[in-house]
C-alpha cells in the first residue's frame, strides 16, 4: 500500500512521490485471469411457456447501426452444446433466421439457415420476422423497410421446407440482441423495438401485432416504453416474462413513429420504445476478489493505492480515504472530481505515436493506454463501434487513465497529464507547504449533499471539476451562497456539463451531449434528456446554470494543450483584493509549468456579467498572448463575426482570476485555467503562482 502524493514522473518537477504504507495484505497472491465480456443484450428467463413449441414466429422493428457486420443477433434462444433453439439475426445478406437440429459441437451442419440476401440500409427502420409451420415444415424469414426509398433493394423473404423437424427446446435464456455460443457474442448494434414471440406461423397475427393489436397466439411481446429509466424489459404477453439489461444499452432513445413533436420521452414514451445496443458496451467487470483490505480506524484521509506487482509488470490501482462521517481533521477539504475522471475514463486518443511512448518509456510513466486496450470499453470521449457516442461510463471496471503516472498529452513544454494524475500537482503542494487536508469525491458530495461540506471553512477543486449532477452543484452553491463557504476553483472548464446517476445502478454515470458546447460527438435529435432521471442533459449553461454563476468564471476558449500567463491587472491592487497578491512584485504571473508550460493554458475561463459573474467581483488578472490553436467556445459564437454576449471572437480568448465575497463570511476564488496548477512547484514551489495560492488558502482558512 501507498500513499500517492505526485503522480507526475516528469524529471524537471519533484518526480513520482508514493509513500509506503503499512498494511496487512503487503506480500504475495495468486495471479489468475478472469475475462471481461463486452457487449449489451437483454436476458429474459427460460419459461415453461418456450418449451414444446412447434410452430412459431419471431420478429422486431429494428434500426442497424451496422448492417455490413454479423450475423448477429435480433432475438435467440440457442444452446451451442446441444445444437438446439432458434435465433433471428441480420448480416450482410438482410435478415435470417438459424433453427438448430440438435447436433450440436459447432459444426456447420448443426443448424438450418436461411437468409433473405437483401442487404439493410444503415439507419433505416425494418420489420424482420421468421416463421416456422410445423404441419407444412416451411420455415421463412422476411424483411420489410418501414420507409422504403427509391432504387434500394432491401424489402424481400425467403422460404425453404424442411426435411427434418427442428430441435427448439433449450433450457437456455432468451437473449435479445446477442445469442449464447460458447459466451455470449453475436451482438447487435442498433436500435431494436417491439420485439416479439407467438405460438403459431399465421402471417395474419404476425400482422395484426404489427397493427398494435394481440392475436390469441402471443407468447411475449416485449414493451421498451415502460419503464425507460429502468434496467428492466417488460413484456406485455401472457406470461409476464420480464427480462433484465445487460451491460447498460441505451434507453430513451427515438423510436420508429418518433415524429418530433416531443423531445421528452416521458412525455411521450411510447415514441421511445426502442433500445440502442452496442457490442462494446460494458457496466460491471463482474470480478471475483482475490483480497480484501479493511481500511484502519486511524488511517489519515488522502489518496492511497494498492500497489501491484507481477514479473516485470506494475500497477497501483486508486482510492480515496475520506474522513469518518462527521469527524473532519481539517478545517480545508479536496473535492476530488471523480465524475471527470470517470466520464474521462478509457479516453483513447489516439495519439500516442513513438515519440510519445518513447517518453513515457524514459519517464517511467504508465504503459497501459486506451489506443491499445479497447477490452474495458471507452469513454464517453469516443464512440461506439457503430459510430453512436459513448453515453454511459462506469467505474466498475479497470480505468487505465486513473492513473498517478498516466501521461495523456506529448506535451512539448511540460508533462502533459490530465484529471486524476494532473491534480496530483495541487495534492503535492499541499504537502510540501504542510497545509493539512481531507479528501472527499464527487459521488460522496451528490449522496450526502452540503451537509458533508458544512464543517469545512474551504473547499478547493482540482484542475477540471467539468461534470456535476445536480446535486453536486446544488450543494456547491448552497455551501458559497447560503453556509458562508469558501471555494477555491483550481482548474478551467468547470462546472460545464450536466450528468445523470442512476439511482439504483452503483458507479455509473450518464451524458447526453445536447445542442451545444465543446463535443466529442452530438446526440441524437430527440434525445437529449437523461435516461436515468428524465432531466434535460447538455451543458449546465443550456439549464440555466452557466458556471459563472457559482465560481465566477465559465468555460471561454480552448486550445492545444499549451500554456500561456497571466498579467496582473488593476482588481490586484483593489483594497478588497490586494492581499491575493501580497508579497508578489512581478506583473508577468505564471510564464512556467509542468502543464504546457504556463499557468494559462489548454482550457480558459473568464468573468461575464452577462453570464452571471457577480457584478462586485474582481478580477486579479487575466491571461494574454495565446497561441494559434485557441478559439473561442462554440457556445459562444453565433456566426464567424458574432457572439453570444457581443464581444469579438479574440477578446474572449483569456483567464481571468477572479475573487467575490458571498454571504455570511463566504467567498469563492477561481483561477480559470486547466494548466494553472501545474505552475504550483516551480523553483522548489517558491513562485508567484504558490504564493498567491498559500495567500489565499491561508486567509479562506481563517
Amino acid at each position: 500500500m501507498v500513499r500517492i502524493i505526485h503522480g507526475d514522473p516528469n524529471p524537471d518537477g519533484p518526480g513520482i512521490k508514493l509513500r509506503p504504507v503499512e498494511a496487512d495484505i503487503a506480500g504475495p497472491h495468486p495471479s489468475r485471469f478472469q475475462p471481461v465480456h463486452l457487449g449489451s443484450y437483454a436476458q429474459i428467463a427460460d419459461n415453461p411457456a418456450l418449451h414444446g413449441l412447434t410452430s412459431f414466429s419471431v420478429g422486431a422493428v429494428i434500426w442497424p447501426t451496422l448492417p455490413s457486420k454479423g450475423p448477429v443477433a435480433v432475438i435467440s434462444k440457442w444452446d451451442h452444446q446441444s445444437g438446439a433453439g432458434f435465433s433471428l439475426e441480420i448480416g450482410p445478406e438482410g435478415a435470417a433466421v438459424t433453427l438448430g437440429r440438435g447436433i450440436g459441437g459447432g459444426e456447420s451442419d448443426d443448424a438450418v439457415s436461411i437468409i433473405v440476401g437483401k442487404p439493410m440500409r444503415r439507419h433505416a427502420w425494418y420489420r424482420i420476422c421468421a416463421r416456422y409451420d410445423a404441419a407444412t415444415m416451411i420455415l421463412s424469414v422476411h424483411q420489410e423497410p418501414l420507409v422504403p426509398q427509391m432504387m434500394s433493394d432491401d424489402a424481400g423473404a425467403a422460404t425453404t421446407t424442411l426435411d427434418t423437424d427442428p430441435v427448439l427446446d433449450t433450457t437456455g435464456d432468451l437473449l435479445i440482441a446477442a445469442r449464447q455460443e460458447r459466451e455470449i457474442s453475436r451482438h447487435f448494434n442498433g436500435k431494436i423495438e417491439n420485439p416479439f414471440l407467438l405460438s403459431g406461423a399465421d402471417p395474419a397475427d404476425v400482422q395484426r401485432l404489427f397493427d398494435g393489436n394481440r392475436p390469441e397466439s402471443l407468447l411475449a411481446a416485449w414493451d421498451f416504453s415502460r419503464d425507460i429509466s429502468s434496467m428492466t424489459v417488460c413484456d406485455s404477453g401472457p406470461h409476464r416474462m420480464v427480462g433484465a439489461l445487460v451491460n447498460l444499452p441505451a434507453r430513451a432513445v427515438t423510436g420508429s413513429n418518433w415524429d418530433g413533436a416531443e423531445m421528452r420521452f416521458v412525455h411521450a414514451p411510447s415514441q421511445y420504445a426502442a433500445i440502442h445496443f452496442h457490442d462494446d458496451d460494458l457496466y460491471d467487470c463482474g470480478w471475483e476478489d482475490d483480497f480484501v483490505f479493511r481500511i484502519p480506524e486511524d488511517m489519515a484521509s488522502g489518496i492511497y493505492g494498492c500497489r501491484l506487482r507481477c514479473q516485470h509488470a506494475e500497477d497501483v490501482i486508486p482510492f480515496y480515504v475520506r474522513p469518518h462521517k462527521g469527524k473532519p481533521t481539517s478545517n480545508a477539504v479536496f473535492l476530488a472530481s471523480t465524475f471527470t475522471y470517470q466520464i474521462y475514463a478509457n479516453h483513447a486518443r489516439e495519439a500516442t505515436d513513438h515519440k510519445f511512448r518513447e517518453r513515457g518509456r524514459l519517464w517511467g510513466a504508465a504503459q497501459n493506454l486506451p489506443d491499445d486496450h479497447s477490452d474495458y470499453a471507452h469513454s464517453t470521449y469516443n464512440l461506439h463501434t457503430d459510430g453512436s457516442g459513448v453515453g454511459y461510463s462506469s467505474r466498475l471496471r479497470p480505468i487505465m487513465t486513473m492513473r498517478h503516472n498516466f501521461l495523456t498529452f506529448d506535451d512539448p513544454y511540460g508533462s502533459g497529464m490530465r484529471h486524476f494524475p494532473a491534480d496530483t500537482h495541487l495534492i503535492d503542494w499541499l504537502d510540501a507547504l504542510e497545509h493539512d487536508i481531507d479528501i472527499v469525491t464527487d459521488e460522496d458530495l451528490d449522496d450526502e449533499g452540503v451537509e458533508l461540506l458544512a464543517p469545512y471553512k474551504v473547499v478547493l477543486t482540482g484542475s477540471h471539476p467539468e461534470y456535476h449532477t445536480k446535486g453536486t452543484l446544488d450543494a456547491l452553491t448552497t455551501y458559497t451562497q447560503e453556509r458562508g463557504g469558501r471555494l477555491m476553483y483550481m482548474g478551467g472548464n468547470g462546472f460545464y456539463w450536466r450528468i445523470a446517476r442512476h439511482p439504483d445502478l452503483p458507479g455509473i454515470v450518464e451524458i447526453r451531449r445536447a445542442e451545444g458546447g465543446i463535443r466529442a460527438w452530438a446526440a441524437e435529435p430527440g434525445e437529449y434528456y437523461n435516461a436515468f432521471d428524465g432531466t434535460y442533459g447538455g451543458l449546465w449553461r443550456r439549464n440555466g446554470r452557466a458556471p459563472q454563476l457559482l465560481a465566477g468564471v465559465g468555460f471561454s476558449s480552448q486550445g492545444a494543450f499549451e500554456g500561456s500567463y497571466f498579467r496582473r491587472g488593476a482588481g490586484g491592487d483593489d483594497p478588497r483584493a490586494a492581499w491575493i497578491l501580497e508579497g508578489i512584485n512581478e506583473e508577468i504571473l505564471g510564464n512556467f509549468g509542468l502543464s504546457g508550460g504556463g499557468a494559462a493554458g489548454f482550457e480558459l475561463d473568464r468573468a461575464d456579467i452577462r453570464l452571471g459573474t457577480p457584478e462586485h467581483a474582481v478580477v486579479i488578472a487575466s491571461s494574454e498572448n495565446h497561441q494559434p490553436s485557441f478559439i473561442a467556445v462554440l457556445e459562444d459564437q453565433l456566426s464567424q463575426r458574432n457572439t453570444v454576449t457581443g464581444v469579438p471572437h479574440n477578446q474572449l480568448i483569456r483567464a481571468d482570476i477572479t475573487y467575490f465575497e458571498t454571504p455570511k463570511g463566504g467567498a469563492v476564488f477561481s483561477v480559470g485555467s486547466i494548466t494553472f496548477c501545474g505552475s504550483l512547484s516551480h523553483q522548489d514551489y517558491k513562485n508567484s503562482i504558490s504564493r498567491m495560492i498559500d495567500n489565499v488558502l491561508r486567509r479562506f482558512r481563517e
